[in-house]
C-alpha cells in the first residue's frame, strides 16, 4: 500500500484529500505545516507528498527545498490558492514535481498522485527485463541477445513503461502524463509517432510486441 503525506493547514481540505485517497487504497498521514511534515518523515517513509504552499511555521517552498537539499527525492505535488506563473515557477524551482491550483479537482489530484508514483517507480528501479531483453534506464539501452540499441530518452521511457506491465493497457493520455508531464504542450499524436518508431526498431524482437488497442491505447505483450 502506497503511503501519502498531506501537508495542508486547512483541516477540512486535508480531511477531504485523505478521505478520497484512502478510498482509492492509499495509506494517508495528514499534518498542518512543513515542520510537522519533516517530523513525520523522520519517523517513516512516504511514497508521495501533497503539500500546500501557504502554511504556518514552515511554508511549502521551504519544506520542499529542505527535503531536496537533504537529498530526499520523494515525489511532491504542490498545491496553492495562487494562480500566477511566478508561484508555479517558485514551486518547481524549489523542487516540486507537479503543481495544482485551488479549488482542487479531487479526481484529477488522484490521477496526478498515481502518475507521480509510476514515474518514481520507473526511475528507482533503473533496470528491468522482459524475456531475454534487458532495459537499462541509466544508459537508455535495450539489450537483446548481446545486441545493444541506445534509444532517444522519450522512446526509451515509453518502452520502459509499457514493458514494465506486460498485458496492461495504457491510454495515450496516461502515457502523455507520465512521460511528457502534465505541463507539456505536445499532443497525443506525439505518442503515436514514438510508438511507430519503437515498432520499427523492435519489429523482429523475439520477446515482446507493442499492440494497439483501437480507441483506447497501447500495451506490450510478452511473446
Amino acid at each position: 500500500m502506497f503511503k501519502v503525506l498531506i501537508a495542508e493547514d486547512d483541516k477540512e481540505l486535508r480531511q477531504l484529500f485523505a478521505h478520497v485517497l484512502i478510498q482509492k487504497g492509499f495509506s494517508v498521514k495528514g499534518v498542518s505545516n512543513g515542520v510537522e511534515a519533516l517530523e513525520e518523515m523522520d519517523k517513516e517513509k512516504f511514497d508521495v507528498i501533497i503539500s500546500d504552499i501557504m502554511m504556518p511555521e514552515m511554508d511549502g517552498y521551504t519544506f520542499v527545498r529542505t527535503l531536496r537539499d537533504a537529498g530526499d527525492k520523494t515525489p511532491i505535488l504542490m498545491i496553492t490558492a495562487k494562480d500566477a506563473f511566478n508561484d508555479m515557477y517558485m514551486g518547481f524551482h524549489s523542487g516540486s514535481d507537479d503543481y495544482m491550483v485551488k479549488p482542487i479537482n479531487i479526481n484529477e489530484m488522484v490521477l496526478r498522485v498515481g502518475a507521480l508514483l509510476r514515474r518514481a517507480q520507473m526511475i528507482s528501479e533503473r533496470k528491468q527485463t522482459i524475456g531475454n531483453t534487458e532495459l537499462i534506464y541509466d544508459s537508455l539501452t535495450v539489450i537483446t541477445n548481446e545486441e545493444k540499441v541506445v534509444l532517444p530518452q522519450k522512446e526509451f521511457q515509453l518502452l520502459y513503461k509499457l514493458t514494465a506491465y506486460p498485458g496492461q493497457i495504457f491510454t495515450k493520455q496516461q502515457i502523455m502524463d507520465d512521460i511528457w508531464g502534465y505541463e507539456s504542450e505536445s499532443d497525443q499524436h506525439t505518442v503515436e509517432v514514438h510508438v511507430g518508431k519503437l515498432r520499427e526498431r523492435f519489429r523482429d524482437n523475439p520477446d515482446f510486441k507493442i499492440v494497439t488497442i483501437r480507441g483506447v491505447g497501447y500495451k506490450v505483450i510478452k511473446l
